[in-house]
């Protein structure tokens, strides 16, 4: 939309922050500039990040495109090719006449140039450097809020006693004190922001600046960060625009109920800067804009965090959370090697191990039901699964039908397997190369691991698309016993498909459910180095899915990969050698920091922001 006259626009985006605010209802946050930001604005309440970590939601972020749409953008850490005629909404801007800066955080999950798609983009990248009387676009990253802050301690701003646990943590101290730890972050992230807001009054811009503030996603504490619950995706959208533009948005101190993904934030700015929205966009300009509760919905996913593939698809409306999880014979908490620095994760797996915990605070531990739904205003803790109870059929229905025609629109690459030829926008798109229709037909079975399905598995694993092969093996592996008679033809195609990503399923059904001992060397010959590095990462949950004694026969393959393996799968190695060995505690250290150097190349260590200079951070 073309506009006579422009605004200035500041965005702060705290990092790794759920919306602990006062002005969110958190009677315990320390939040005065963010809190004034929403009287004197719009503030929406049910505002969700694309994923729940930080990578693919900024690739989300930057190009108003869902990772999964480009990938391997949707997994936790990639570098995605991004086609060059698909622009940034920088690179939008600048074409529009804005100086824009970024400061400094990129971690783009793509191949897109920082450096070229920005004015300036550097830890000193500011507005006032701008040409005069240029308009101007100036991004904040405050990374206080990142997930390491609290891996240590300060002193405590809130009593960790005044703390209000969800019902699935256990209450002990080092879960409380993470909480409460975070408050004080919180706070320190709100200061920062009022600096920015007093430099702008000094420059005497706050009538020129329309300021938006958010974050990347949810977290930072036990089961927020990487799961697809709300406190994973929930995050702060605030938008404050001065009198001159304040048309554009409802009247100053409204609170917004509809969801709202910030996938929307790109083509915002666009509209806000008057120019048109590009046509890849998949969001629309929160300008303008009407809010229907009643109708809109936000999407979210997750694919691969570091080393522990799990895919699963989300969509959020007013009220309800419905989850799709395509691998349920996982259990929700798998070893993270980073996410257990915190005593919090260190502590809730210790109380399972002593079998301290109730039903509804152990289910994290185990495997997964293959859908969820959730109603959020009655069980905000999300602990009461809905699915498949009558009463709230209606709404399951609808918001299934809704998640998989939303996976078709943005043609959902995360069922093909990393570094797969027709991974991408472009490649995935090409005629013939990703059926995902038929994929679909296959892999939504897998959630109700119904007997009844093993004809259609078994018939799939002879398709010829690999793809449909790879989650009709999955399919069987996720009904375990149940797929007693596919055993001849797993073994059949363990030894003779072509694709080493559907071998690797059949052959952990084999070794897990019917004690194939053989077709567990099988899955221990695939993480040797000659493979691929997403063939060996499959292979190598695998095996450790068949648990430190159905692995020990393997102890000298796992402890060279734990060794020479890189940073994900040395991670997922050194977890195992742990188990095999009798070694494991949780507060064992797994994660190894010089391998995460490592593995980042050189031109992309700026991308991943400030934690690099001083410790574990990034993620």
């Amino acid at each position: 939309m073309t506009r006579t006259v422009r605004p200035n626009i500041l965005w702060t985006v705290s990092e790794d922050c759920p919306p602990r605010f006062g002005c969110y209802g958190d009677p315990l946050a320390t939040t005065p500039n963010l809190d004034g930001l929403a009287a004197r604005g719009t503030l929406f309440e049910h505002a969700y990040s694309a994923a729940p970590v930080c990578a693919p939601s900024r690739y989300a972020m930057l190009t108003g495109v869902s990772p999964e749409s480009n990938g391997p953008a949707h997994h936790m850490r990639a570098n995605a090719h991004h086609p060059a005629w698909m622009a940034t909404y920088p690179e939008a801007l600048r074409k529009l006449g804005y100086h824009c800066t970024n400061n400094a955080k990129t971690d783009y999950n793509c191949d897109v140039d920082p450096h070229a798609i920005w004015d300036a983009c550097s830890p000193t990248a500011h507005w006032r450097d701008r040409p005069e009387g240029a308009r101007f676009l100036a991004v904040f990253n405050i990374d206080g809020t990142h997930e390491s802050s609290v891996f240590g301690r300060d002193e405590f701003i809130v009593d960790p006693g005044a703390v209000r646990l969800p019902a699935y943590l256990p209450d002990t101290p080092d879960i409380r004190a993470d909480f409460a730890h975070y408050y004080r972050k919180i706070a320190e992230m709100d200061a920062a922001v009022g600096v920015l807001l007093a430099q702008l009054a000094a420059d005497g811009l706050l009538d020129d600046t329309i300021v938006i503030h958010t974050s990347d996603h949810g977290g930072v504490t036990p089961r927020s960060k990487r799961w697809c619950y709300d406190e994973g995706l929930h995050v702060p959208l605030i938008i404050a625009a001065p009198p001159r533009w304040a048309h554009l948005f409802p009247a100053p101190g409204t609170r917004i109920d509809a969801p709202v993904g910030t996938i929307r934030i790109p083509p915002t700015l666009i509209d806000l800067a008057g120019g048109e929205v590009p046509s890849h966009m998949q969001g629309t300009s929160l300008a303008d804009a009407e809010f229907d509760a009643d109708r809109e919905l936000a999407f979210g996913m997750r694919n691969r965090m570091d080393a522990r593939n799990d895919m699963v698809r989300t969509v959020r409306d007013a009220r309800y959370r419905y989850i799709r999880n395509y691998e349920p014979h996982r259990p929700y908490g798998l070893h993270q090697a980073f996410a257990w620095l915190a005593k919090g994760y260190q502590a809730w797996e210790a109380a399972h191990l002593r079998g301290e915990l109730d039903g509804v605070q152990d289910a994290f531990w185990h495997e997964k039901p293959g859908v969820e739904l959730y109603d959020t205003a009655a069980d905000p803790d999300q602990i009461r699964n809905l699915a498949g109870d009558p009463a709230y059929a209606d709404v399951e229905r609808r918001l299934d039908e809704a998640l998989r025609a939303h996976m078709l629109a943005v043609h959902d690459n995360g069922f093909l397997p990393e570094g797969s030829p027709h991974e991408g926008y472009e490649a995935s798109r090409a005629p013939g190369a990703y059926p995902l229709d038929g994929v679909l037909d296959v892999a939504d079975r897998i959630a109700h691991r119904n007997a009844d399905d093993l004809p259609v598995f078994l018939a799939a694993l002879s398709d010829d698309d690999a793809t449909v092969r790879r989650w009709a093996a999955v399919g069987v592996l996720a009904l375990g016993a149940k797929a007693a008679e596919s055993v001849r033809y797993l073994r059949t195609t363990a030894t003779g498909d072509p694709d080493p990503h559907v071998r690797i399923p059949c052959a952990e059904a084999l070794a897990r459910h019917f004690d194939d001992t053989e077709a567990a060397g099988w899955l221990a010959e695939l993480t040797w180095p000659e493979h691929s590095a997403s063939v060996r990462l499959q292979a190598l949950t695998a095996l450790a899915a068949l648990g430190p004694d159905g692995a020990r026969p393997f102890r000298d393959t796992v402890a060279r990969a734990a060794e020479q393996g890189g940073e994900y799968l040395g991670n997922l190695a050194r977890r195992l050698l742990f188990g095999i060995d009798g070694t494991y505690t949780p507060e064992t250290v797994v994660f190894d920091w010089e391998a995460m150097l490592r593995s980042v190349p050189d031109k992309f260590k700026d991308q991943i922001g400030g934690q690099l200079a001083g410790g574990p951070g990034g993620q």
